[in-house]
């Protein structure tokens, strides 16, 4: 573990690694360059490496990505197989992405380290600031090879949340020294997890890409108590923290106590889910406050009880650099100047059983008629849970898939209820929703913090604004005092 610096020797504002997509290596490469941290997201980056290669990589990115990988027969392999000249045609499917499983000799990890690699070297390219890479602790089986992938391209920070991330410090260290790691996996209904072992040789087949650094990592809480917990141990501790609010776009961890929802049917939040950051100060590692900080003034205020600055998500969601399809934030931005817009922390939406917020937008998942229209399947899986068979073996499940299916492998229809398919909803959200029979395009689901009162500074008539400009204007919130 790296030694904790002083607060000029970090960031003071994190880009939150938003969605599947959105929080991708051109908004990354645009923050980081600003001399603050950009991160790109690292969910699913094996299927938009995919479907952008057979949309035609337009550009060539991610092509020029491929060919500075450090196995170059494993590069070429994926390029020549997904790779299609001008692109697919719009009534043509994309491929589908290999799954990942617990089988150690699964084909699927060589591609999450590619894609990862990729992601995280073209956010590097060209200037010498600042990536990280978010991942999100519930999808364990892509954990290490995503991870490795990242390491590989010299990733600087790995974030993450959406669960308890004990196990990613010390899987840091040995990918970075390249040595073997065995993550566990959590199996539901089963106190004893499964071993999941990766070794970056399987993945390297002899070749030397030199010596690698292990990044800082940082756990995203949304209590001291989860950060106090982590820190107990040197093995568990990590470089840092993110204190999430419960207003923050996406996950959010649920209330402390029982559930009672509003009248909106949103869980409803109190004091004691309110971080006292007096507790955070006290562990004496650095913390960035997210969820509704952005803000000059917001950022004063988290520099002065302790924070090291702020993580920002929504505001550079709907900058021009975000992944989120254009279309998509014209209508989030218009529809909040004019205050029509409800963003809604659902507690049903999630396959994870995590309140997930989700913009009320016609037209996507959260239109009823849409919602009901769309044919339940699960063919990504990425938030699947394992499971054990009558048999003994390790099967996976979805409450986003069929309800009979999820019944039939030991589900109760009652989990089924209300549940979103986030894999493909969001992927759709950044222009790869998958094409389905009779001219069917999956529909989006759009994810979006509860506070986006900045946009009223930031684009009161509704223009456009660059991942810059939201930096120079929060720089405004750094004062003698704080710097």
């Amino acid at each position: 573990m790296s030694t904790p610096g002083t607060k000029t020797d970090l960031p003071w504002l994190i880009q939150g690694g938003m969605g599947v997509g959105v929080s991708g290596w051109r908004l990354a490469r645009s923050v980081a360059r600003t001399g603050q941290l950009g991160v790109v997201s690292g969910t699913a980056l094996d299927t938009l490496l995919i479907r952008t290669l057979q949309s035609g990589d337009p550009g060539g990115h991610l092509r020029r990505a491929l060919a500075a990988f450090p196995v170059p027969e494993l590069a070429d392999s994926i390029r020549r197989r997904y790779f299609v000249e001008g692109g697919i045609g719009a009534d043509e499917r994309y491929a589908a992405t290999p799954r990942l499983t617990a089988d150690e000799r699964c084909p699927a990890r060589e591609l999450t380290v590619v894609a990862n690699f990729c992601e995280v070297w073209l956010a590097k390219e060209g200037h010498d600031g600042q990536v990280g890479v978010n991942c999100l602790a519930k999808v364990q089986l892509a954990t290490a090879p995503a991870m490795f992938g990242a390491i590989l391209a010299g990733v600087d920070y790995v974030l993450v949340g959406a669960g308890i991330p004990a196990q990613i410090p010390g899987i840091a260290t040995r990918l970075a020294q390249l040595e073997p790691i065995t993550a566990r996996l959590d199996i539901e209904g089963d106190d004893t997890p499964v071993e999941l072992p990766f070794d970056p040789a399987s993945v390297l087949c002899g070749a030397q890409p030199g010596p690698l650094r292990r990044p800082d990592v940082l756990a995203i809480v949304s209590l001291p108590a989860l950060a106090s917990y982590l820190s107990r141990s040197p093995q568990t501790t990590p470089d840092g923290f993110v204190v999430e609010a419960y207003g923050a776009g996406g996950h959010s961890a649920p209330p402390r106590g029982p559930m009672r929802l509003d009248e909106q049917g949103d869980p409803v939040y109190g004091p004691r889910d309110v971080p006292d950051f007096a507790k955070m100060a006290a562990l004496g590692l650095p913390f960035w406050i997210a969820g509704g900080q952005c803000g000059p003034e917001l950022l004063r205020r988290a520099r002065a009880v302790g924070a090291a600055g702020v993580q920002l998500g929504s505001v550079f969601a709907l900058c021009e650099e975000s992944g989120l399809e254009a279309r998509l934030r014209r209508r989030l931005v218009e529809r909040q100047l004019r205050t029509e817009l409800t963003v809604r922390n659902d507690p049903a939406a999630s396959p994870t059983g995590f309140p997930f917020k989700v913009a009320d937008l016609p037209g996507t998942l959260a239109d009823p008629a849409v919602g009901a229209a769309r044919r339940r399947l699960c063919d990504l899986g990425y938030l699947r849970t394992p499971y054990r068979t009558e048999q003994g073996a390790v099967a996976y499940r979805c409450p986003a898939e069929p309800a009979a299916m999820y019944v039939r492998k030991g589900g109760a229809v009652e989990q089924t209820k209300g549940r979103k398919c986030l894999c493909n909803g969001l992927l759709a959200a950044v222009g790869f929703g998958q094409r389905r029979p009779h001219g069917v395009v999956e529909p989006p689901v759009v994810t979006i913090g509860q506070d986006l009162g900045f946009l009223r500074q930031l684009a009161p008539e509704g223009q456009g604004y660059s991942a810059e400009s939201v930096v120079r204007w929060m720089s405004g919130g750094l004062t003698e005092a704080t710097v």
